[in-house]
């Protein structure tokens, strides 16, 4: 029998791979180039090596107790088979995945990339990753999206919430997983958020336009299941209160926060006999809308009517 044939003899037909120990024929760099390798794992690492199991797992933590080279070859060998660490399964082990999730409801926002670029910075700066989830303001996938998260092992996640539903599936973790409310209060103490005074900002743009001579407002965007739309929306109605401006709910359009919702809202308004000389719009999304469909309306702005966004 051969050298060629020898080799042949001691190749794992499970891997494909030759052992360790032909290395030095050169051999072994061949076959290891002849064959692809998929779903390695690290006891496929430990047979091609001709180490046990835990010699392995010691080398790839750099573990004093493994010689230098011993863990250079298991570290050649992870290489040349394109072998990577299974980060869930260490996570189990150490107790400790790295992992923050993020869930926001429309990444098209421009306040949204913004608020991912800024998490991601700080987590990096921490060895965290992140995992970026965008729910589309659909509180079923909010759902999932959350128990994928949890599945993972996330050690805590960052939740821009569709609507205050979202603390019905999300209460049962709230002792064992840290949470954090991003742009709304929800679940009062239970749990941290981050928001503006979205009552006082209603307040300030509406008052701003009303000192701009405006009496006939619209209201224009959010769902009625959202705290933010909640709270705007009063500090809108606190400014007509303060000037004896009567509140008129046909000037409230309860339309959502995209883009379309703003174009969709002016489409309407102008089909009525009696328009509003401003709007005010829940965000910077929506009155881009509504400047979208003005221009194909041929409605000059503020000429016609003003606009104001709660965002920048």
């Amino acid at each position: 029998m051969n050298l060629r044939q020898k080799c042949k003899v001691l190749i794992d037909r499970t891997l494909n791979v030759c052992y360790t120990n032909l290395e030095n024929t050169g051999l072994y760099s061949y076959e290891m180039r002849s064959e692809k390798m998929t779903n390695v794992t690290i006891k496929d690492i430990a047979r091609i090596a001709n180490v046990s199991y835990a010699t392995v797992s010691r080398a790839l933590n750099n573990h004093k107790d493994v010689n230098e080279q011993t863990r250079q070859r298991i570290l050649k060998i992870c290489k040349e088979v394109g072998y990577t660490p299974n980060a869930i399964a260490r996570g189990l082990v150490k107790q400790s995945t790295h992992t923050i999730g993020l869930l926001v409801p429309d990444i098209t926002n421009p306040y949204y990339p913004e608020v991912a670029r800024g998490v991601e910075d700080e987590a990096s700066k921490n060895n965290y990753n992140v995992f970026l989830c965008n729910t589309d303001w659909d509180i079923m996938k909010e759902v999932d999206y959350f128990n994928l998260l949890i599945a993972k092992r996330v050690e805590g996640i960052i939740i821009a919430p569709v609507s205050d539903d979202t603390t019905k599936f999300i209460d049962k973790f709230a002792d064992r997983l840290p949470i954090i409310f991003l742009g709304t209060r929800v679940g009062g103490d239970k749990y941290n958020y981050i928001v503006i005074d979205n009552v006082k900002g209603g307040e300030m743009i509406t008052e701003y336009l009303i000192g701009l001579g405006h009496r006939r407002i619209a209201f224009v965007g959010g769902i009625k299941e959202s705290c933010t739309f909640a709270d705007r929306s009063a500090g809108y109605k606190n400014a007509l209160r303060k000037h004896n401006i009567e509140i008129d709910e046909n000037l409230i359009y309860i339309c959502g926060y995209r883009k379309k919702d703003g174009s969709n809202a002016l489409r309407t308004m102008i089909k009525k006999s009696d328009m509003p000389t401003a709007i005010f719009a829940i965000n910077d999304l929506v009155a881009l809308g509504v400047i979208k469909a003005a221009e194909e309306l041929g409605i000059s702005i503020p000429d016609d009517i003003s606009l104001a966004g709660f965002d920048d």
